[in-house]
């Protein structure tokens, strides 16, 4: 019975390892072309609002399929729609490798945003269903470590490339690094979640997660946080570059500064959910969000980045962390559903918001997107903190 129970322990920790490199390995794809707009937009003569699709198109492409894959986790299991996700990713990644335009690496990078839909949403529902819920979010954290990790990885690979080599040595890397979590993911990740084939339609699912109000407010909430946070952020490392001359490897480097505010809230998760309660993180979250991009949109020079993407990221995560226990458990009945219209959301605002700002940046500048994300943050942090203080 003992080495039963080693062996379970030993599986359980190995399908969590192999969840964090899939999480990394998706969040470098998602952010690996945001130092890269000024080499594409160069390679092929495009403006930065036209090469921006590149991200915009994937973030829309990411959010729509969510639709798809937490239904399909909580019927056919969530292990085994990650593994085919990944596999899939590397495949995108490869053919981006050879696109011959920029409308082709738009549609592939689109393409590429539905296959990686189906990774951190599921892997958050997979902890969700394995961790009692006190627990729940010092667990999540331990996640985010991973895709910050590899947010941090993304940005500053993606100047690196731009810098030292081309666009395509960065999206052969990433086909690599897919492959290889894809690889591993097949080979040991059991699917150890039956085929349910008795779920109710996937329609049916989602109307049970948007019928209750608790579920509706952080869907919400979570749109207009997609929105004001990422539509300024993928513009950070371009802003820098024109504004202030600095090549895009060293703007890279200081947006990576944006995943360390996050990461060191994941070092300390469990002793401030403790010390200010998930209301307490919602506040102070946002109020440090509003900080450090009014410190980016007015600071009059570079230098002021590097305290503005810590203070952002610190903030960022302490209300989002909470924000991710809130919705592993507005639906446990259908968690793969639930956590997936979350991303859902999420990603939702964040393909609006750089849509919108895309539009504007050629008259107003970036600039607009810090202002807007400045004033909007810290009334989304007073206004979740507020509703969890009243939740059912």
């Amino acid at each position: 019975m003992v080495d039963v129970t080693s062996q379970q322990g030993q599986a359980t920790h190995s399908s969590f390892f192999l969840v964090a490199c899939a999480g990394f390995a998706s969040m470098v794809g998602m952010r690996i072309c945001d130092a890269l707009l000024p080499d594409l937009a160069e390679s092929f003569q495009v403006s930065t609002g036209v090469a921006a699709g590149s991200i915009s198109l994937f973030v829309i492409a990411y959010g729509a399929l969510q639709l798809v894959y937490g239904p399909l986790g909580d019927r056919y299991g969530k292990q085994r729609i990650i593994s085919f996700a990944v596999a899939a990713s590397a495949l995108l990644n490869l053919a981006l490798v050879f696109a011959p335009s920029m409308s082709a690496i738009v549609v592939l990078r689109g393409l590429a945003g539905a296959a990686t839909a189906g990774i951190i949403p599921l892997s958050m529902a997979y902890i969700g269903d394995s961790v009692p819920y006190a627990e729940r979010q010092g667990v999540l954290a331990k996640f985010m470590s991973a895709t910050i990790l590899g947010m941090i990885s993304g940005q500053w690979a993606g100047g690196i490339f731009a810098d030292l080599l081309n666009w395509q040595a960065a999206f052969g890397v990433l086909a690599l690094l897919f492959g290889a979590v894809a690889f591993m993911l097949l080979r040991t990740l059991p699917p150890v979640e039956p085929v349910n084939p008795d779920r109710k339609s996937f329609l049916r699912q989602m109307g049970n997660v948007l019928a209750i109000p608790w579920a509706r407010r952080i869907l919400l909430i979570a749109l207009i946080e997609g929105g004001f946070v990422f539509s300024a952020l993928v513009f950070i490392p371009t802003y820098l570059h024109d504004r202030f001359a600095l090549s895009l490897t060293a703007a890279g480097a200081i947006v990576a500064l944006y995943g360390a505010g996050g990461l060191a809230y994941t070092f300390f998760a469990r002793r401030l959910l403790a010390r200010f309660g998930e209301r307490g993180l919602a506040l102070i979250g946002g109020s440090l969000m509003g900080t450090g991009f009014a410190m980016l949109a007015f600071g009059p020079h570079w230098a002021w980045a590097i305290p503005s993407c810590l203070i952002s990221g610190l903030g960022f995560y302490m209300m989002h962390n909470t924000l991710q226990a809130n919705a592993t458990q507005m639906a446990p009945a259908t968690r793969g559903t639930a956590v997936s219209l979350f991303a859902c959301s999420l990603f939702l605002g964040q393909s609006l918001g750089i849509s919108a700002i895309s539009l504007m940046i050629d008259e107003y500048g970036v600039g607009a997107a810090f202002i807007a994300s400045m004033i909007a943050l810290p009334l989304l942090g007073f206004w979740f903190a507020s509703s969890i203080s009243h939740r059912p």
